[in-house]
C-alpha cells in the first residue's frame, strides 16, 4: 500500500513539473507570437498596401484644388468660380415637378438598361436631332461618366490602346487607367483651334493594340466643334483598320454661329463602329441627377455593356423619373440658353483677348475654351490665385490644363476656363485674372 501511495505521489509531482513546463512554454510562446505578429507589422509600415492602379489613378485638375477654395472663403475672400462646368441655368422645372409629383410608394429597382418607357422617348429626342436608333439599342447609366466605363469595358482589355485627341476630357485618364487601357494622344493644336490633327497622324499610332478613337463633339475641355467632313474622315479609318468610334456627346445641344452638331449615328456604314456616349448633365442643368446613356446600333456592344449594367443593378429610380419628364422641355428652353452662352462666350473671349501675352481658342460648341497664359506653371499659378492673391477681395478659381492631357509637359502654361457665369461675373473675373498676371509675374 506503501508502495502505492508513493508511486501515486510520483505521478502527481511529475504532472505538476510537466503542467507548469507546458505553461511556460506556452506563455513564452505567446509572447514570440506577439513579437513576431508586430514585427511583421512594423516591416509592412502597419498597413495593407493600395494597388498600383489606385496610386496611378489621376487627381481632378478641376476638383483637386477645392480645399485651397475653401480656406480662401474663410479668409473672407469671394471666388469666382471659373474651373467647373457647373451651369448656373435653371433646371426645367417640368423635370422638377416630375419628381415632387411621383406617385410611387417603394423606389424598387429599374431595369439594369433603364426603364422601357424612358428609353423609348429617349428615341423620339433622337429622332428630332435626325439620329434614328430604337430602345433596345440604349443602355441607360448613372452619367455620361458610367457609359464611358461600360464602352471601355465592353471594347477594350487590359493594355489595349485607345486613341484621343488631346487635350480631352480629364476624366478620360480616370477612366482609361480604371480600365487597364493605354491612352494614345494625338496632340491638337491652339494655333489652329483645336481642330482634329490630319487623319495621317492618327494612322501613324495605330497598332495591334488600338482599339478605338475616341473624341468628345463639342470637345470639352476646348469647345471645338467637329465638322461633318471631320466625322467622315474619322469613320473612314475606323473602317479601314477595324476600330470603334467613340463619341461623347453630351453637348450635342450647345453649338454657336449657326453650327450644326454631326452625330456619328448618322453617318452610313458605321452602325458596327459607332458607340455614343450621351447625358442630361449639361443639357438640362442636371448635373446630379446622374443619367446618362450609350447608344450603339452594335447589338454585341449592347449585349455586353448590359452586363456591366446588370452587375451594378439598375440606375437611380427618381432620377430616371426626372430625366424622362425633361425630354418634353420645349425648344424655346435651349434657344434662350444658347443665346445666353453665346453673349457669355462673347464677353469672355473679347476680355482674355484684351491682356497682354495671353492666347485663347474660340469654341463653336459646348461652354469651355482653353486659354495659354503668359506663365511657366498653371497649377503652381492656380493654388497661388487662390492661397495669395485678391484684387478688391476677391480672386478666381481655374482648371489648370495640364490634367486633360496625358502627354507629359504639355499645356503646363494654359488653362481651361468654363463659361457658366453670369456677363458680369465673367467682366469681373477677367479683371481679377489680368491683374493675377501682373502681380505674379512681377
Amino acid at each position: 500500500m506503501k508502495n502505492n501511495t508513493s508511486l501515486f505521489k510520483g505521478r502527481v509531482l511529475h504532472q505538476a513539473i510537466s503542467y507548469k513546463s507546458f505553461r511556460i512554454s506556452w506563455f513564452f510562446y505567446q509572447k514570440f507570437k506577439i513579437i513576431f505578429r508586430n514585427f511583421v507589422l512594423l516591416k509592412s509600415d502597419r498597413m495593407p498596401s493600395i494597388s498600383n492602379k489606385g496610386k496611378s489613378m489621376p487627381q481632378s485638375p478641376i476638383r483637386k484644388l477645392v480645399p485651397f477654395a475653401e480656406k480662401a472663403y474663410k479668409q473672407g475672400k469671394n471666388v469666382y468660380h471659373l474651373n467647373i462646368g457647373q451651369p448656373d441655368i435653371k433646371t426645367p422645372q417640368i423635370a422638377l415637378d416630375a419628381v415632387k409629383m411621383h406617385s410611387l410608394e417603394i423606389l424598387a429597382y429599374t431595369r439594369s438598361e433603364g426603364s422601357e418607357e424612358y428609353r423609348k422617348k429617349i428615341v423620339l429626342y433622337f429622332d428630332r436631332n435626325d439620329i434614328h436608333v430604337t430602345h433596345e439599342d440604349i443602355i441607360v447609366t448613372t452619367g455620361g461618366s458610367e457609359a464611358l466605363l461600360f464602352a471601355f469595358g465592353s471594347t477594350m482589355d487590359t493594355d489595349d490602346e485607345i486613341i484621343i485627341p488631346e487635350p480631352f476630357y480629364a476624366n478620360y485618364n480616370g477612366f482609361s487607367t480604371a480600365s487597364g487601357v493605354k491612352i494614345v494622344p494625338v496632340i491638337s493644336d491652339i494655333n489652329s483651334n483645336f481642330a482634329l490633327p490630319p487623319i495621317e497622324e492618327f494612322e501613324k499610332l495605330i497598332t495591334t493594340k488600338t482599339k478605338a478613337i475616341l473624341i468628345c463633339n463639342p470637345g470639352n475641355p476646348t469647345g471645338y466643334l467637329y465638322s461633318k467632313e471631320e466625322i467622315k474622315k474619322l469613320a473612314d479609318i475606323v473602317k479601314k483598320h477595324d476600330l470603334f468610334l467613340i463619341a461623347d456627346e453630351v453637348y450635342r445641344e450647345f453649338t454657336y454661329d449657326g453650327l450644326k452638331h454631326y452625330s456619328i449615328l448618322q453617318e452610313p456604314g458605321l452602325e458596327s463602329h459607332a458607340i455614343v456616349i450621351d447625358s442630361v448633365s449639361k443639357r438640362y442643368s442636371m448635373c446630379g441627377a446622374r443619367i446618362g446613356c450609350l447608344v450603339s446600333k452594335n447589338p454585341e456592344v449592347i449585349q455586353t455593356a448590359l452586363k456591366f449594367a446588370q452587375a451594378r443593378l439598375s440606375p437611380p429610380t427618381l432620377a430616371q423619373i426626372a430625366s424622362e419628364a425633361a425630354l418634353d422641355t420645349p425648344q424655346s428652353y435651349f434657344d434662350d440658353v444658347i443665346d445666353e452662352y453665346v453673349e457669355r462666350r462673347n464677353t469672355l473671349i473679347d476680355a482674355l483677348e484684351k491682356i497682354e501675352g495671353v492666347k485663347v481658342a474660340k469654341p463653336n460648341g459646348a461652354f469651355y475654351c482653353i486659354a495659354e497664359l503668359p506663365i511657366k506653371d498653371a497649377d503652381h499659378f492656380a493654388q497661388w490665385l487662390l492661397e495669395s492673391f485678391e484684387f478688391e477681395g476677391e480672386t478666381v478659381m481655374v482648371a489648370p490644363a495640364a490634367g486633360f492631357y496625358s502627354t507629359p509637359g504639355v499645356g503646363k502654361n494654359q488653362i481651361r476656363i468654363a463659361y457658366v457665369l453670369k456677363k458680369e461675373s465673367l467682366v469681373k473675373a477677367v479683371t481679377i485674372l489680368k491683374e493675377a498676371l501682373k502681380a505674379y509675374n512681377d
